[in-house]
């Protein structure tokens, strides 16, 4: 079996890509979709899930960046800890 190349997503914002990701899932939850056609927007879906991802992570190192105060972090009240974080 050879798998099919994968279909590239087109550089879309974050709000578009997920309200494309929404309508994914709606299609998926409440239509009734053939195998073929499910299994196509489940993909299409992770692509856009994985480019969503890819968006808040730069956009996590920016504000890191930003915070970055003679070589540390400011403490920001009222701005949670980053997932993966120890609580301070």
């Amino acid at each position: 079996m050879t798998a099919k190349p994968k279909k590239k997503v087109p550089q879309l914002s974050f709000e578009a890509a997920l309200e494309r990701l929404g309508e994914i899932v709606g299609a998926l939850e409440n239509e009734s979709l053939g195998l073929d056609r499910s299994v196509e927007l489940f993909a299409e879906g992770r692509r856009l899930a994985a480019l969503c991802h890819e968006q808040l992570s730069a956009a996590e190192e920016q504000i890191k960046t930003l915070l970055k105060d003679d070589g540390g972090f400011r403490e920001e009240p009222g701005l949670p800890a980053a997932a993966g974080e120890p609580d301070a």
